[in-house]
């Protein structure tokens, strides 16, 4: 039995509360169980200088630990100079990219600022997946106002992780369980099921290609769990 009482194919609770900032175009507070982040969208008329004249816009992200989401206070230079920090937010960017019509958003820019208020696992998989929800409220309310005269948003796309801890199968890990893993997964995936990214890790041992392919169908099937929740809460 896992911890919070789940079935080892079973994503945790998701909860979204949107519109908790007045002066974003679109934000949110996101929570995969006990993994909670906060994430505002920003519109900004500028472009990156490689893209300006290239009839596009652009979509970035930043990502960021607040100092109390761990169990122990992490300093806040420490957490702003980690590469793993560098890494999830170009993640997350390529994640919205890759289901956006860039060129909607001529000579604009998108910015994603996801803060993780609480971390108990899958921070990155829980700031992707409220991603695509915050750009999609924010672009939808940009679209009525008629600053983009389209949805650029071509489908949904999540996050979630998988991974081996006793010999047992599970999906969507909290901290526990991926502190505890034999060998973890994390799979970005479209509606479609087209893979934005698919990395998995072998952590105390050597992975099998059985092992792989059965944890990259629990992690597709956590990912369909999770599109329907998305479009679910977008209605």
């Amino acid at each position: 039995m896992r911890i919070d009482s789940r079935a080892n194919d079973q994503i945790r609770k998701i909860e979204i509360q949107t519109n908790i900032n007045k002066y974003a175009e679109g934000s949110l507070i996101i929570s995969f169980g006990d993994t909670k982040v906060l994430i505002t969208v920003s519109l900004e008329d500028k472009l990156p200088q490689w893209l300006i004249g290239k009839d596009s816009g652009w979509i970035t992200a930043e990502y960021n630990m607040l100092p109390r989401a761990n169990q122990k206070r992490t300093p806040r230079d420490a957490i702003l100079k980690s590469g793993r920090t560098h890494e999830i937010q170009r993640l997350i960017g390529r994640s919205i990219r890759a289901v956006t019509d860039l060129t909607v958003l001529k000579d604009k820019s998108i910015i994603i600022d996801c803060d993780v208020i609480q971390a108990d696992g899958g921070t990155r998989t829980c700031a992707i997946t409220g991603s695509y929800i915050a750009v999609q409220n924010a672009l939808h309310r940009l679209y009525n106002m008629g600053v983009i005269p389209a949805m650029p948003l071509k489908e949904p796309v999540a996050a979630v992780s998988a991974g081996i801890v006793d010999g047992e199968f599970l999906l969507d890990l909290n901290y526990l369980e991926d502190s505890n893993a034999e060998i973890d997964m994390n799979l970005v995936m479209t509606e479609s099921q087209n893979i934005v990214e698919f990395q998995c890790t072998s952590e105390k041992r050597v992975v099998s290609k059985d092992e792989v392919d059965r944890l990259f169908l629990l992690a597709k099937k956590g990912i369909m769990d999770i599109i329907k929740i998305q479009k679910d809460f977008l209605l």
